[in-house]
């Protein structure tokens, strides 16, 4: 069959009847995989390669512009799937095919079809072929002359698309001409005005599904996001924390002010584009968080982050008190009444209806925001969704169904989801002290109701904290733990007297700290706002000790329940070795019950 195919592309000529042309190439495309092996693949990669090159003499040619267009596409097509087995694109990645690949990037200009299949091939190779990639960057193929150019000209989703994953794709090699894709101009304009220009004109593409749209998008995004992790390796830089002598450079570490330019077009990505259902969080949202997480919160790039409105206009407080923003219409903050003392839960709305709020929201933003918290009250809502969606009511975060419904969203793991978005929160915090004081009053406010135990909730802070004590979750209950412990000054008295050194003391046991910090140390209050005492074990209110009434035998087994629960909790995270758990002592001793 490779053979017979083989046979009658050779037999091809210019004179050859253009619908004999169309059948055979046809009938290299339509064949099964499985139809050529690597040597008659490779041949007829090069023979249409070659005919492509003397286009208009060859077998390929034909009367008419739109003749032209048409084998040459579909010529390109046929070298395309050929290309989809690794022996096919290992021909194609050749340096004399992937020149020949981008020269018909100019000689097909007039044939928008054929020049980008032409991309496509090149595409194909770089993905499924590891050493081409740093080959397409090399002066013997000059991939990037070639493409950044054609990046700024492209005017479609489609384009920008093909053009930034073979970038993208390309940068994936790690060589060093990723600095000479930053620092040199090309056509007049740098890399990163590029990308900042595509980026905008996707958004509304973006945000309307127009085709291709978000493809485009989630691809220019992730080129990036690698030029954000790789140029400040690569170049000086300036630190943008404190470090000891010796450490490595770490992502979101150190900055380049080359790169000032992808932190207002990663912004506008974020606050533009919606949640999806039902999975809130998907690409090209979850790449905007991606760079996002990589941009330091510097002093010079602050009015970034937290823009200021114009003066003389009216804007929305950035106090935390005033304008903290709400949570999503489908939690129970719990805030007033709580279950405990016999008052009904608000009951909570579909998923749906909280993205349907958020969505409005994210559409409604102005270009110029007046609220210069709007990113981080847009990640907190996000993570108050997401939450929502994955730990509904008071399930156990280790519950099977949460893997189940995980899947069915077609997501790997929450690993890989949510931790970002926790990661992003972080930042914000450790960099502005508007932002922790924002972050914290969301979580846990002021007015916070801690009649009942903080970890039962049905809201953000009660999933938050019940996710500490994950097993199956490690790399979000770890990035949970770093934002919780962020909003709280980065200080672990601060976190322990806020949230109760019985929920945090697993997060604090792993970060080194092994006994209960010092209450002198911390911020949080001693009492609530109506001057009730907070138990600093537990965060929730205690009454005085003459207000105890006698405690019942059922009571005093449910309370030793929750003893039994919470010794378990810290043993199994670490934070309590099992020799030094006094149930399991007393239970060995003899003096407590096995059951």
């Amino acid at each position: 069959m490779a053979s017979e195919i083989l046979d009658r592309y050779q037999a091809l000529s210019s004179s050859s009847d253009r619908s004999n042309v169309t059948s055979v190439l046809n009938s290299i495309i339509l064949a099964p995989p499985t139809t050529f092996n690597s040597t008659s693949r490779g041949d007829l990669i090069r023979l249409i390669l070659e005919d492509l090159k003397s286009f208009g003499k060859g077998r390929l040619a034909g009367p008419g512009s739109a003749t032209i267009s048409t084998n040459a596409a579909k010529a390109l097509l046929a070298v395309k799937t050929l290309g989809r087995d690794p022996s096919g694109s290992e021909v194609i990645a050749q340096v004399q095919n992937m020149t020949a690949l981008l020269d018909f990037q100019s000689s097909l200009k007039d044939y928008p079809d054929a020049a980008n299949e032409a991309i496509r091939c090149i595409a194909n190779a770089l993905l499924l072929v590891e050493s081409a990639r740093a080959r397409f960057l090399s002066t013997d193929v000059n991939g990037p002359d070639v493409c950044v150019p054609l990046l700024d000209k492209a005017s479609t989703p489609d384009q920008i698309f093909i053009i930034s994953r073979v970038l993208f794709l390309a940068c994936a090699s790690g060589s060093h001409r990723i600095q000479h894709l930053v620092e040199n101009k090309f056509n007049g304009r740098y890399l990163v005005d590029i990308i900042t220009a595509k980026v905008d004109s996707l958004v509304i593409p973006a945000q309307t599904a127009a085709p291709m749209a978000r493809e485009a998008m989630t691809d220019i995004l992730k080129l990036a996001f690698y030029l954000l992790v790789h140029y400040p390796k690569l170049v000086e830089t300036e630190p943008q924390v404190e470090r000891k002598e010796g450490d490595g450079k770490v992502m979101g570490d150190f900055w380049n002010s080359r790169l000032d330019g992808f932190l207002g077009a990663s912004i506008k990505v974020f606050l533009a584009l919606s949640p999806m259902s039902p999975c809130p969080l998907a690409a090209p949202l979850t790449h905007a968080i991606h760079a996002l997480i990589s941009i330091p919160v510097s002093p010079a790039l602050k009015p970034v982050w937290f823009p200021q409105p114009p003066s003389g206009r009216n804007s929305t407080s950035s106090s935390p008190k005033s304008s903290t923003p709400k949570r999503s219409s489908s939690v129970s903050s719990s805030r007033s009444a709580s279950p405990a003392r016999g008052s009904a839960s608000p009951k909570p709305s579909t998923l749906e209806r909280a993205i349907s709020v958020l969505t409005r929201k994210s559409l409604s933003r102005p270009s110029s925001p007046t609220n210069p918290m709007i990113v981080v009250d847009k990640a907190l809502e996000l993570l108050d969704i997401t939450l929502v969606r994955y730990f509904p009511g008071t399930i156990e975060v280790d519950d099977a169904s949460v893997k189940q419904k995980v899947k069915e969203d077609g997501q790997d793991s929450l690993d890989d989801m949510v931790p970002p978005l926790a990661v992003l929160l972080s930042r914000l915090c450790i960099g502005d002290e508007g932002a922790r004081a924002r972050v914290r009053q969301f979580i846990a406010p002021d007015d916070l109701d801690r009649s009942s135990p903080l970890e039962k909730r049905e809201d953000l802070l009660g999933r938050c904290l019940r996710l500490l004590g994950s097993v199956y979750h490690p790399r979000l209950k770890d990035a949970i733990g770093e934002m919780l412990f962020a909003m709280c000054d980065s200080n672990a008295s601060t976190l322990s007297g806020l949230l109760g050194y019985g929920n945090v003391a697993g997060f604090l046991f792993n970060k080194g700290i092994l006994s209960a910090p010092a209450a002198s140390e911390s911020t949080a209050p001693t009492t609530t706002a109506t001057g009730e005492a907070i138990n600093p074990i537990t965060g929730t209110t205690q009454k005085p000790k003459s207000e105890l009434p006698e405690m019942t035998d059922e009571e005093k087994e449910r309370e030793m329940e929750k003893l039994l629960v919470l010794f378990d909790r810290l043993e199994k995270t670490g934070a309590l070795p099992k020799d030094q758990n006094p149930i399991r002592k007393a239970i060995q001793e003899g003096k407590l019950p096995t059951s």
